[in-house]
């Protein structure tokens, strides 16, 4: 039997069946009265007003007796073979002061006549007194058909809820419904994801809306409820995602602040409204007591953004518990990768390493954060979890290991957003960062800024990911764009009070003393060049020699302060970056270089007494040893002087799982003395003698270290950050719609280029030599590759000092060439650049900068290769 009526408004006459509606006289009195009712409580003030949670259980109570009362007096009863099942707020007991009332008439095919008869009777009176009523009368089988072919009925029945009438017919409903969502979910996922992400796209991200919709938005009250259809499923733990203490205090408290707000908007609009907009908040804020629009708009953003991850988990998590079927239920378990101390892949996201004890492993946070950057996966919900636990608090200063670790995490581009806001939603990016609270979710005093405070620093940290080889000290660059504005919030001049924070965070930290002063002045001074440059006239000698009396003639500086000029404004929002203002900052930037003096050229390090050592003790030698670090080793390689030593010494060490942090290349008595600093990749690192026999053997020429090393690289089975990975839920080309990376990938796409190589030329103090910089993004046994070039060409290495600067190398390299012309200066750049990582594609054109071109301050132009 098909139903009887459906939808919002009174049905036909020739379909309902019913009589003019002056039949019903007396009913449509006692609607009246229940809509008399609704606006006395929506409308009381003073003592007589009660909560938003009060609110919508008074009107859950009100419309509960109503349609109780009414169905009895309509005949629907137990064992009448009619109920009365509310969906949408009513069903989950959360009515809202102008939601409508969805409700179902359940029969049990029972006669068209009698089924009209009752629905008028209930539907009329409502329609009336100007109740908004949205409605249908199906049977059994019609409502599990419905629910069958329709996501958005699917998923509002799984919140249905018996009011009246037959209980059993109203449990078979529910019950049948919840039988077939759990039986289908393996068919239906992509179905439901794809309904999110459409409801996403037209409605945007709450957190960073200025009139957010707190319905249907990213973040939002529905994300919560299809939590909970996933969890009906079999596939989620529902709301369960984040612990008590962390920010917000977890998802069902989020979601209970924003539906009080929603109650709230419902109330002082007048009608039903899903959109916050301006002229209402500040009343908002204040009968909720939460302040001001702009603590209204905070609360909002910090409720939705943990919705949001939850939301995030819970997609992934379920993705991954899919049931197989056929063929894909002989599929092995997925293999647990190793890709840093303590920390694997698995099944397609960051995990913790069995052996891992995260209660004795401070750095285990940052190592796992850094991972997920470097690989684009997510972490998994339980290793969050477990983390927030148990890993204790770094002690200060931080190690070497830690502070390397989050400049991996920094220099990631795009795919830092993600395990930040993983780190920051459990509590644990607080941990890093005490000073964090104050600029979480705080949102911006003005309409151009995008992004709330603390996501607007991230954000700039993208961004200078991929200017870091502008700069010859990326590390503090993309410290910097972190935390230039972390003194907003705080009632006072943010520069002024930030440059004091710096101060604070560059010792915890463990930066050196000399850099914790270069990362205040960039706080103090971050707005020095748009300002000056927006605002002054650039053509007076004045201005120019302003900014360099303002930084106290520090080139370093100015240099950080032009890029990250760049990252902070096109950070802001749209259109804050522009051709115009690129090419005055660029003009000052050039007129202050002029003025500046010379800094000391780059010298090689001296040999240590261990070195000496080691190189007289016999022509092949290496020492291993514990440096600066728990996981930190120093490792000494000697061996009679030869073309080629450098790339093969690096080489062994790469093939090895040996990452360089730094290196020291000299030489002692006709051999090379190189002493590297390392840090396996996972584990202990091999034996001295190990090493020593592989060295041999690759002098020997019995190892071919960079065909191995392109076949290890090759052969990697995890994704690196060039790795583009889909959305959560989305599919990927050429993999079944249940398979975990389908379904479960949450990374950032990559949109913004790994930083263009560069290589920077200056003139060296002794004669026939010359000074050369390379800035990369880092790579698999980098240094052997490009220590092969310069080999290659016939260009002898004298010394060199190697720096890795979190993902990004700064080397430099005294060489004395075969010939020493422009041209061949520009070969070899051009080689050197072509083993070096290639940048990925991103948006916005790339710019080679506005800082001086060259390096070591020496005044002499030197030649980027980008």
């Amino acid at each position: 039997m098909p139903f009887v009526s459906t939808g919002r408004g009174p049905a036909p006459d020739d379909e309902s069946g019913a009589g003019p509606r002056s039949s019903q006289p007396n009913i449509s009195v006692a609607a009246t009265d229940l809509a008399k009712t609704r606006r006395q409580l929506t409308d009381a003030g003073g003592a007589n007003r009660l909560d938003a949670a009060g609110l919508r259980q008074v009107l859950v109570d009100l419309h509960e007796f109503w349609l109780t009362s009414k169905g009895a007096e309509l005949g629907i009863k137990p064992g009448s073979g009619m109920a009365i099942v509310a969906v949408g707020g009513l069903g989950r007991g959360e009515l809202l002061p102008h939601s409508d009332l969805d409700l179902i008439l359940l029969h049990e095919d029972l006669s068209p006549e009698r089924v009209s008869e009752v629905a008028d009777g209930l539907w009329y009176p409502l329609w009336d007194a100007n109740i908004p009523l949205d409605h249908s009368v199906r049977t059994v089988p019609q409502a599990l058909q419905v629910a069958g072919d329709d996501i958005t009925a699917a998923l509002g029945l799984l919140e249905a809820r018996h009011i009246a009438g037959d209980e059993d017919l109203s449990s078979l409903l529910i019950g049948g419904v919840r039988q077939q969502w759990r039986t289908d979910i393996r068919n239906r996922f992509p179905a439901v994801v794809d309904h999110a992400r459409d409801r996403w796209r037209r409605s945007g991200d709450i957190a960073h809306r200025a009139e957010p919709d707190l319905k249907n938005g990213r973040g939002g009250l529905r994300d919560v409820q299809l939590l909970g259809a996933l969890a009906i499923a079999q596939l989620t733990d529902g709301m369960a995602n984040l612990r008590p203490d962390s920010p917000n205090a977890g998802p069902q408290v989020a979601y209970q602040r924003l539906l009080d707000i929603r109650t709230e908007l419902h109330r002082i609009a007048g009608r039903a409204r899903e959109q916050v907009r301006a002229q209402d908040a500040d009343e908002i804020g204040a009968a909720l007591g939460i302040g001001d629009r702009f603590d209204l708009a905070r609360v909002i953003s910090d409720a939705a953004r943990t919705i949001g991850y939850s939301t995030d988990v819970g997609l992934r998590t379920a993705g991954n518990a899919l049931p197989r079927r056929g063929l894909a239920k002989l599929r092995r378990s997925p293999i647990r990768r190793p890709l840093d101390e303590g920390v694997v892949e698995h099944n397609g996201e960051i995990v913790l390493a069995r052996n891992a004890i995260p209660s004795k492993d401070p750095g285990l946070i940052l190592r796992v954060a850094s991972s997920s950057a470097r690989t684009g996966l997510p972490i998994s919900a339980s290793t969050l979890s477990r983390l927030a636990d148990y890993a204790p608090e770094l002690r200060e200063p931080w190690p070497s290991e830690a502070l390397s670790d989050l400049l991996v995490l920094l220099g990631s581009g795009p795919h830092m957003v993600a395990p930040i806001e993983a780190l920051d939603r459990t509590g644990l990016w607080g941990r890093l960062l005490p000073e964090w609270g104050a600029v979480r979710d705080l949102p911006p005093r003005d309409a151009i800024h995008t992004w709330t405070v603390d996501r607007h620093l991230v954000e700039t940290a993208v961004y200078a990911g991929s200017m870091t080889t502008r700069v010859s000290r990326p590390d503090l660059l993309l410290l910097g764009a972190l935390i230039h504005d972390l003194g907003k919030g705080r009632g006072a001049d943010h520069s002024m009070v930030g440059a004091e924070l710096a101060v604070q965070v560059g010792n915890r930290i463990g930066l050196w003393p000399e850099d914790v002063a270069i990362l205040s002045e960039m706080v103090r001074h971050h707005l020095l060049l748009p300002t000056i440059a927006t605002r002054r006239d650039l053509d007076d000698p004045a201005t120019a020699e302003e900014v360099v009396e303002t930084l106290r003639h520090k080139r370093v500086l100015l240099e950080l302060l032009a890029a990250l000029a760049e990252a902070d404004s096109r950070a802001t929002g749209p259109g804050v970056w522009g051709d115009w203002k690129a090419s005055l900052i660029s003009d000052l930037v050039r007129r202050a270089t002029r003025l500046l003096d010379g800094d000391e050229l780059v010298a090689p390090e001296p040999l240590t007494e261990e070195m000496i050592e080691v190189a007289e003790s016999g022509d092949f030698g290496v020492r291993l040893s514990p440096a600066d670090g728990v996981h930190t080793y120093s490792v000494i390689m000697v061996a009679p002087d030869r073309p080629g030593l450098l790339s093969k010494m690096a080489g062994v060490l790469a093939l090895n799982g040996l990452r360089s942090h730094s290196a020291n290349v000299a030489h002692h008595r006709g051999r090379a003395v190189n002493r590297f600093i390392v840090v396996p990749a996972f584990g202990e690192p091999p034996e001295a003698g190990l090493l020593r026999q592989q060295l041999i053997a690759a002098v020997e020429g019995k190892v071919k270290v960079l065909d191995r090393l392109d076949k290890r690289e090759k052969d990697s089975p995890v994704p690196t950050i060039g790795t583009v990975t889909s959305s959560p839920g989305a599919s990927t080309s050429g993999k079944p719609p249940d398979d975990p990376e389908a379904v479960a990938a949450n990374a950032v796409p990559a949109l913004f280029a790994v930083a263009p190589p560069r290589v920077l030329w200056a003139e060296a103090p002794a004669a026939g030599e010359v000074l050369m910089e390379l800035r990369t993004d880092d790579r698999l046994g980098l240094l052997s590759r490009v220590s092969d070039v310069m080999e290659q060409a016939g260009a002898r290495v004298r010394w060199a000092k190697v720096a890795t600067l979190g993902s990004t190398v700064v080397d430099t390299f005294c060489l004395v060439l075969a010939e020493d012309t422009p041209a061949a200066r520009e070969s070899l750049a051009e080689k050197i650049v072509a083993v070096c990582p290639v940048p990925r594609p991103r948006t916005d054109d790339e710019d080679d900068g506005t800082g001086p071109a060259s390096f070591g301050g020496t005044g002499r132009s030197g030649v980027p290769i980008s």
